[in-house]
């Protein structure tokens, strides 16, 4: 099952990304190798193991949003919750949302393909973490009905398919279809 499979380094050169680059070191450093099912817990912070927490980056939500306060996507903001403040980040660059939510729209509308392993990658991840997210419907939410009906059933068609069957068939789509099957377990 492609979700025990362990998560194997292919390279180690810097993205650029501190987060991401933290990140490459941990898998570097694990020995044995873990699953992707193991490593999806560990980055989300799903899971607490006091034998792995060498393994766990930092505040990873907290350094997420604050990268992306500081490439102008997120806003920070305080609200008063009745006896509490809480940090909040809610969009501030409304294009760039717009610009995604457009690219996964045409993707299974006027960019269709029906073979997934023809589909580029980072709209395929994208599609998996929209769904995997629950933000699916959202996405697709301001189309009139005809369309959002057809939206709706290629995506559910498509993260329907058995990520067995579908990570051999696309050459370098293996994690996207892992963690499709991770997250639908």
């Amino acid at each position: 099952s492609y979700v025990s499979f362990q998560v194997l380094l292919k390279s180690d050169a810097p993205t650029g990304d501190v987060l991401l680059d933290e990140t490459l070191r941990h898998i570097k450093a694990t020995e044995p190798a873990e699953t992707v099912q193991t490593w999806i817990e560990l980055l989300t912070g799903e899971t607490w193991n006091p034998f792995k927490l060498q393994y766990q980056p930092r505040n990873v939500r907290e350094r997420v949003a604050k990268s992306l306060v500081e490439k102008g996507i997120l806003t920070t903001e305080k609200q008063n919750f009745l006896l509490f403040d809480m940090t909040t980040h809610p969009v501030s660059n409304a294009g760039e949302k717009q610009r995604l939510v457009r690219k996964l729209q045409e993707s299974v509308l006027e960019r269709w393909v029906r073979e997934p392993q023809r589909m580029e990658r980072r709209t395929l991840a994208l599609l998996v973490l929209a769904h995997s997210s629950d933000v699916l419907e959202g996405v697709f939410g301001g189309l009139p009905d005809e369309r959002y009906d057809v939206a709706m059933n290629r995506a559910k068609d498509l993260l329907e398919l058995d990520p067995e069957l579908e990570a051999p068939k696309a050459k370098g789509s293996e994690m996207i279809w892992a963690v499709l099957a991770a997250f639908n377990k």
